[in-house]
């Protein structure tokens, strides 16, 4: 008996231990959570506050003329309990100007001299703007103080030479353009660190308000565009029969084919006039990016993405003919719009369309992607999956990339991996993602492999070989796919769904995902944040001894690497038979060192073997005992 509450007692203050010891925060976070505008509740403090504003957008392009220029009027509302003297003013395009601190070296062709503003006003005010002493932040004084609760309105005039050679936006073709990050915008201010003047370095992300847009794009004839958001004067832009299979694409379950390479032919598919004005609307969103070109072809398609309402999203592609794998793009981006909405994070898809165009990027905006054509590395699926994903992971949620790019980047990577299981099976996707995300960074041997994946991404992309990628995308993704495989389908969507409808059009840092996430599973998960976000851990098991017991066998098995994952163990038997037995990473909640598993058994046992599956064994080589 005494026994018996000795060990009770014991493993209750194990696990007081384990929990007790809660998360570490930094001291400007921990700030946060005492001012109370976030709680250890997962839900956002009872002070929370965020600021955002409207933004109305006219840029001009007019290829073969690389010159694009620009007006805007923003109204920023200051809904924070601080004085504004100054606003910082993000400037991406900067990123292009020589001297402009980056991750990586460029190529000639990728530098310009960076956006001019050309007139800034504030509340009328005519403000000093020293376009030449800027890079990708620039702040400035405002004569009159932005108190709390009030509002500014700036009038913006700005122009810049499109970069020729780039990934994330620029010229295409000669008449196709990609905009992206192309305005000046006011940076967040929020609650943690107010102002972000993390300088963007073309390795990390964006961190954006979420903001209500119009926007106005002012093209030649004959050039279409396409942009995030909804077109609001398509009977303005586009001849009749054009906007006839507009309509029709946005009921339609099959690819509707709204302009072919025939009726490029023609030159007659927008309105005559010299220069045409595509009007675009898009409310509570996070950016705005907008693609153009004279000789894409244009498809279009839909789907059901919420079975009560019956509401439909439309799929659009845009792209040169010759893109062959382009050709599938719609159909492939209906099955992802459709997998996300029902299945994970099984949030209905929350904008009315998507569209898919074809650039250099491999890379995500609100609404859009732009995608390299015929990449010998992967599918168009692969590719498309991953950036239709973020959806939901930024843009359903304002994460902060650019400081912690594990928030968006890993839970793409973990969506697409599953949705590739539906869509390929279990054995392509998997050999995919242990061969793409898995194997280069578990073979890695390099200390910057195993930082801890709560470090921020600015510190990891100011190094070339700072892990920046595994820490953003592999290891994150198998912590998430970890934590789906010890919670169980139904508790972890239950508890991802409190934490994006939480956070929903807000601003979530790693501490509000890792309360809402607990508060959500019903259970304490500090012990595993710690463990997968907040140590050197990696991934290393070893089968260490097996042992005939009275009611079967005994095995022990030492976690080298520390992480808590998932694995089988294997058992092999005399007459030849196979038994998987799976383990969930629960196993590791009292022990992250070493555990005993008893295997029961009438058999006589031959062999196991530890089977990592997609979470890569660094030594697979002591996996395995025999008798």
């Amino acid at each position: 008996m005494f026994k018996h509450i000795f060990m009770t007692l014991f493993f209750g203050l194990t696990v007081i231990m384990c929990h007790g010891q809660g998360l570490y925060m930094p001291r400007d976070v921990k700030k946060a959570y005492t001012d109370g505008t976030r709680s250890t509740s997962g839900q956002p403090g009872t002070k929370y506050w965020q600021n955002g504003g409207r933004y109305e957008i006219t840029v001009t392009a007019l290829p073969p003329s690389r010159m694009i220029s620009g007006t805007e009027k923003i109204v920023y509302y200051n809904n924070s309990p601080d004085t504004l003297k100054r606003l910082n003013i993000k400037l991406i395009g900067n990123i292009h100007k020589p001297g402009a601190p980056r991750s990586a070296g460029v190529a000639r062709d990728y530098l310009t001299d960076g956006i001019t503003v050309d007139k800034f006003l504030a509340n009328g005010d005519q403000i000093a703007f020293d376009s030449e002493s800027a890079f990708t932040n620039k702040m400035v004084s405002l004569k009159r103080a932005l108190l709390p609760k009030d509002s500014v309105r700036l009038d913006i005039d700005w122009h810049y030479n499109i970069s020729l050679q780039s990934n994330r936006e620029g010229m295409i073709d000669s008449t196709t353009f990609f905009l992206a990050y192309f305005y000046p915008r006011i940076a967040v201010y929020d609650d943690y660190n107010g102002w972000d003047k993390l300088d963007f370095m073309d390795g990390a992300e964006f961190y954006n308000d979420f903001n209500d847009y119009v926007l106005h794009v002012k093209v030649p004839k004959n050039y279409m565009v396409w942009a995030t958001g909804t077109l609001v004067n398509p009977d303005e832009v586009l001849q009749k029969r054009y906007q006839d299979r507009l309509n029709l694409s946005l009921h339609s379950d099959s690819t509707i084919h709204i302009v072919t390479e025939e009726d490029l032919k023609t030159s007659n598919i927008t309105a005559p006039n010299a220069v045409n004005t595509w009007t675009w609307l898009a409310n509570d969103i996070s950016d705005m990016a907008v693609g153009l070109s004279d000789h894409y072809i244009w498809d279009g398609a839909s789907v059901v993405v919420d079975a009560t309402s019956k509401r439909r999203v439309s799929m659009q592609a845009a792209y040169n003919d010759k893109a062959i794998d382009y050709h599938q793009a719609v159909q492939l981006g209906l099955h992802s719009l459709a997998w996300l909405s029902e299945k994970l994070p099984g949030i209905p898809y929350p904008y009315p369309k998507m569209t898919s165009f074809q650039g250099f990027a491999d890379q995500e905006y609100p609404m859009m992607c732009n995608d390299n054509a015929d990449d010998p590395r992967f599918t168009q699926q692969f590719t498309q999956d991953h950036e239709i994903a973020h959806s939901y992971f930024p843009f359903y949620m304002g994460t902060n990339e650019s400081r912690y790019a594990f928030m968006d980047e890993g839970w793409a990577t973990a969506l697409e991996f599953l949705m590739g299981r539906d869509e390929t099976g279990e054995k392509i996707s998997s050999t995919l993602f242990k061969n793409f995300r898995v194997k280069p960074y578990i073979s890695n041997l390099s200390t910057s492999m195993d930082l801890p994946v709560i470090t921020p991404t600015s510190e990891l992309s100011a190094s070339p070989n700072g892990g920046q990628g595994y820490n953003a995308y592999t290891k994150p993704a198998l912590s998430y796919l970890a934590l789906k495989d010890m919670l169980g389908e139904q508790s972890f969507k239950k508890a991802l769904h409190a934490y994006m409808y939480a956070w929903h059009g807000k601003h979530p840092i790693p501490w509000d995902y890792f309360y809402s996430m607990s508060k959500g599973a019903g259970r304490n998960l500090d012990w595993f944040f710690n463990n997968w976000f907040f140590s050197n851990n990696y991934i290393d098991l070893s089968a260490k001894a097996l042992q005939k017991r009275r009611n079967g066998y005994q095995l022990k098995i030492a976690n080298k690497g520390g992480f808590s994952i998932p694995f089988n163990i294997v058992a092999i038997y005399n007459d030849s038979s196979v038994e998987v037995l799976h383990q969930t990473p629960l196993v590791w909640f009292e022990n992250q060192n070493q555990i005993e598993i008893t295997i029961k058994t009438g058999k006589i046992l031959q062999s196991i073997f530890l089977d990592t599956g997609i979470f890569v064994d660094a030594d697979p080589s002591d996996n395995k005992l025999s008798l």
